[in-house]
């Protein structure tokens, strides 16, 4: 293993419709950016494809850890980036009864020689017990532990404190990364509107945006369910005509029976001329088109974690307004300063109107998020901060030493 050696990333990877796997392909994108020097390479779940990928992670079996392990003993990387959610790696028997990721961690184990870099994607305040237990045994195993938000740290500081437990200190905040290369001008957007086959079906010059997958979590039905009311009010305040473009496409079965009855509303909305449903598959250049020509985006949630949506919609500096208080949604809020915060459907309500009345609050939304992304989430600068991780898992190797960071508070 020397410092050339390739970078593994271990992770689900396209074509697959997952957020972790959309978001791996963009980081193996700005990771190999930052390190052209060496491969990036990724080992992913068997529907993983490109070039550079190994697709061997077959969860139908209850070893699936162990060509994994040999793949990666093979490569011999100058260290392994991994990319964690409970789900992705989850080995299921006859029964349906779930391991609780003793396979990945015996993964870890088996890799333990290699500089390991883990990056959680499910890490919350409220943490059950088994939760906490995996963290702190995952925090074992790897060198250095990413945690997006500063709020995630603190806060397992404090359930771990309640438990008695010490706190793991190999811990490093790295936000989501976000591109700072999907920009359009005002200019372009009828252009964009052309291209997307939306410039001939009579949308208003303004839009409010709901993009991205439609999934039960996303509650795309509190703002469908008082649209028609929103619209008429900003009329009558601001004299303008603002279209609802509802755009986006299942990915989970599950969620089947909330995607129909959310499309059929919108489809109800189109037909009274105030809205309109576009569905595609949120992955690719298509995503970042298709918020380019909103004014500004809602997306409420109720998913307490980091959001593919938001970094998205910080790339292109688009004004939103998101549910409160919701960990990974209301911290980025509260710290690019873009975004307004709801609590309840009035207030949902209020904040539309009063973004769609106010140019000026807009711009101003927009230039701070130009500056966020820029300073903190821009890919760049993560791809960076992921390089100082991978030099402290190596130095850790090589010495002997744990890699220490100081705590929050």
């Amino acid at each position: 293993m020397s410092d050339k050696n390739p970078i593994v990333i271990i992770s689900s990877y396209p074509p697959r419709f997952c957020g972790i796997a959309t978001f791996a392909e963009e980081a193996r994108e700005f990771i190999q950016k930052a390190n052209p020097d060496k491969e990036v390479l990724v080992i992913s779940h068997t529907d993983g494809r490109g070039e550079g990928v190994f697709p061997i992670i077959d969860l139908s079996h209850h070893s699936w850890w162990k060509p994994v392990a040999e793949k990666v003993k093979n490569l011999n990387p100058s260290v392994v980036h991994v990319e964690h959610e409970y789900g992705l790696y989850e080995y299921r028997d006859k029964r349906g009864m779930g391991d609780n990721n003793e396979g990945f961690l015996a993964l870890l184990d088996a890799i333990e020689d290699y500089p390991i870099v883990v990056e959680p994607h499910t890490i919350h305040g409220r943490l059950r017990d088994t939760e906490a237990n995996f963290i702190y045994r995952l925090c074992q195993r790897c060198d250095v532990m990413l945690f997006k938000c500063h709020y995630q740290k603190w806060r397992l500081n404090w359930n771990f404190s309640s438990l008695g437990w010490g706190t793991p200190r190999n811990i490093m905040v790295v936000p989501h990364g976000a591109r700072s290369d999907k920009k359009w001008d005002i200019h372009q957007i009828p252009q964009l509107r052309e291209e997307l086959g939306l410039d001939k079906i009579g949308l208003s010059d303004h839009l409010v945006g709901m993009i991205g997958w439609i999934q039960s979590n996303k509650r795309w039905d509190i703002l469908l369910s008082m649209w028609e009311d929103i619209h008429k009010e900003i009329k009558t305040l601001c004299g303008q005509e603002w279209d609802l473009l509802v755009a986006g496409n299942m990915r989970d079965p599950n969620h089947k029976e909330d995607y129909e009855r959310w499309k059929s509303k919108a489809c109800d909305l189109q037909r009274l001329g105030i809205a309109h449903y576009y569905e595609f598959i949120p992955r690719g250049d298509i995503y970042y088109k298709m918020m380019a020509i909103c004014d500004f985006i809602i997306l409420p949630s109720t998913d307490e974690t980091q959001s593919g949506t938001l970094a998205r919609i910080i790339s292109l500096n688009k004004p939103y307004i998101t549910t409160a208080p919701m960990e990974g949604l209301t911290t980025q809020t509260l710290e690019s300063g873009g975004g307004l915060l709801f609590t309840t459907k009035h207030t949902m309500k209020e904040e539309v109107i009063r973004l769609a009345c106010d140019e000026d609050l807009r711009k101003n939304l927009s230039d701070k998020l130009k500056l966020y992304l820029e300073d903190v989430v821009s890919w760049d600068v993560v791809a960076g901060q992921y390089n100082e991780a991978y030099e402290l898992a190596r130095k850790s190797k090589v010495t002997g030493l744990p890699v220490i960071f100081d705590l929050e508070f």
